[in-house]
């Protein structure tokens, strides 16, 4: 989009008055001497200059003045780049136990919760990521759209900020998952999708609800991370349970199996300290560092002050010839009255001839 199409004002009445700056063109403030005849006046390219100067400076005043009473612009727009990121739905556990440290217990001086340290590093992976497009989903009980998919990566931040209320103890990730599934959308563009999972587990999917994620895993097709925050002596998601090993058994074990059965890229992260949510969020940044296609919104730009300056640079140009006038009749008479009698000729008495 060229320069002048984005042009624009937001008063364009003030335009009317344009003409105006025409004025000069006709009339003029310099002070004018008169001469007996033109013949006279020697050549004086310097002083035609001048005027010349003076006279397109009083126009632009007068134009550049309207100008910025119409109030300019360059509008907005949107230009189409490529870097390398991905669009990232991050989707955040915030059950009751999330409130606890990694130890199981509830912090006390410098301990940070689990849910803390996660909103802390995963705002640093974005701030880290310039060109992703992300959406922010929490659930519990029940999930939460917290940020469609954006590139405000202001936004996003103060969203990941804003998931800092206690939770429910249960914890639904099925239609967790089924939420951040959505922040794609159907038109989204066809680049690398990344489903980032934060949670410490203890969740159970039933088996009536499996078959429709694993269709819109297949739909989207995203690559899914499962960051499990681990709680200190908690089984691991290899161990299996002494008795009977069913999902309400060892419900970790059973959601990362269910995880690998879904035909999508899949890799989970065992932390069992805020160290180790570092690491892993720096491995994942690591891994999703592909080609993306995004748009850069560029804002409105206000062209008001720039007109106002430009108003004031011609004016300020008038002025300067206005204090530099010389009043050439004035400066002879001036100059007559300083010559004393006794050196001015004429005042001198005629002798006779002897």
């Amino acid at each position: 989009m060229s320069l002048l199409s984005r042009f624009g004002v937001t008063a364009p009445g003030w335009l009317w008055l344009l003409p105006l700056a025409l004025l000069p063109l006709a009339a003029t403030a310099q002070r004018r001497v008169p001469v007996p005849a033109l013949a006279m006046v020697p050549a004086d390219g310097l002083s035609r200059l001048v005027d010349a100067v003076l006279t397109l400076a009083s126009v632009a005043g007068i134009g550049f003045l309207v100008l910025a009473l119409a109030g300019p612009r360059l509008a907005g727009e949107s230009v189409v780049r490529t870097g390398e990121g991905a669009q990232v739905s991050l989707l955040i556990d915030r059950s009751g136990s999330m409130n606890e440290t990694f130890a199981g217990r509830q912090p006390s001086g410098a301990e940070e919760s689990k849910a803390a340290a996660s909103r802390r590093i995963l705002e640093g992976f974005v701030g880290r990521r310039a060109h992703d497009l992300v959406a922010v989903s929490a659930f519990s009980t029940s999930p939460m759209a917290v940020l469609p998919m954006t590139d405000r990566h202001d936004a996003v931040r103060a969203a990941i900020r804003a998931i800092d209320r206690p939770g429910l103890e249960a914890t639904n990730v099925a239609r967790g998952l089924g939420l951040a599934l959505s922040q794609f959308g159907p038109g989204a563009p066809q680049a690398s999708r990344v489903l980032l999972l934060v949670s410490d587990g203890a969740a159970v999917i039933d088996r009536r609800v499996q078959p429709l994620l694993r269709e819109e895993f297949a739909k989207i097709h995203p690559t899914l991370y499962w960051l499990f925050l681990r709680t200190a002596g908690s089984p691991g998601l290899a161990d299996r349970p002494a008795g009977e090993d069913t999902p309400q058994a060892a419900p970790e074990r059973h959601l990362d199996l269910f995880f690998k059965s879904l035909g999508v890229p899949y890799r989970a992260f065992e932390a069992e300290s805020p160290e180790a949510v570092e690491q892993a969020v720096r491995e994942i940044d690591r891994l999703e560092r592909k080609p993306i296609t995004y748009v850069e919104r560029r804002p409105q730009h206000d062209l008001a002050g720039l007109a106002y300056g430009l108003a004031a640079f011609a004016l300020g140009l008038l002025l300067a010839g206005k204090l530099a006038e010389t009043d050439l009749a004035g400066w002879k008479a001036e100059a007559r009255r300083s010559v004393r009698p006794s050196e001015d000729p004429a005042s001198q008495p005629t002798r006779r001839a002897a």
